[in-house]
């Protein structure tokens, strides 16, 4: 059989806090969901949003970062891949399936509003690029070379990013 891809991007907000466990092994496991709204127009021609909910699991390190810092309303960027796990229903005896995201990475996006809960990091008027040209060095303690500019003075907002 041919190798296939499965890989998942996915972008929008926690629908709950992560419930942590653990394996019998000891591994951490996350499971939280994740709501993606998708705009499309009705029988009238109206528009109307119609959110899809994502079921995500996150294992070790992961599970950590997930437990201590998403919480119920974060905005994450999701990379993963999609899979279907089944089993029998105790009590019904039924098979029963679940689809999740099983999560390699995620990262926050948005910024954190003055006075909101929730622990997750916060980016605000001072972008990741801006603060590593106003640092004059660059990663690692190495120096930061003369060819790169700074643009600290050019005007340049964090509102003119287009995302």
């Amino acid at each position: 059989m041919a190798k296939g891809v499965n890989k998942v991007f996915l972008l929008g907000n926690v629908g709950k806090d992560p419930e942590i466990r653990a394996t019998a092994s000891g591994m951490n496991v996350a499971t939280f969901s994740l709501a993606t709204a998708d705009r499309a127009k009705d029988a009238q021609g109206n528009w109307a949003d119609k959110a899809e909910w994502h079921n995500l699991v996150c294992f070790d390190k992961l599970a950590e970062t997930a437990k201590n810092y998403v919480k119920k309303g974060s905005q994450l960027f999701v990379e993963g891949k999609i899979t279907t796990r089944s089993w029998d229903d105790k009590e019904s005896g039924q098979k029963k399936y679940r689809t999740e995201i099983i999560v390699n990475d995620f990262t926050f996006v948005g910024t954190k509003q003055a006075g909101e809960g929730g622990g997750a990091p916060a980016y605000g008027s001072e972008s990741r690029s801006s603060s590593y040209a106003k640092s004059n060095t660059a990663p690692y303690g190495q120096s930061q070379p003369a060819s790169v500019p700074d643009y600290g003075d050019s005007g340049i907002t964090d509102d003119d990013i287009p995302f």
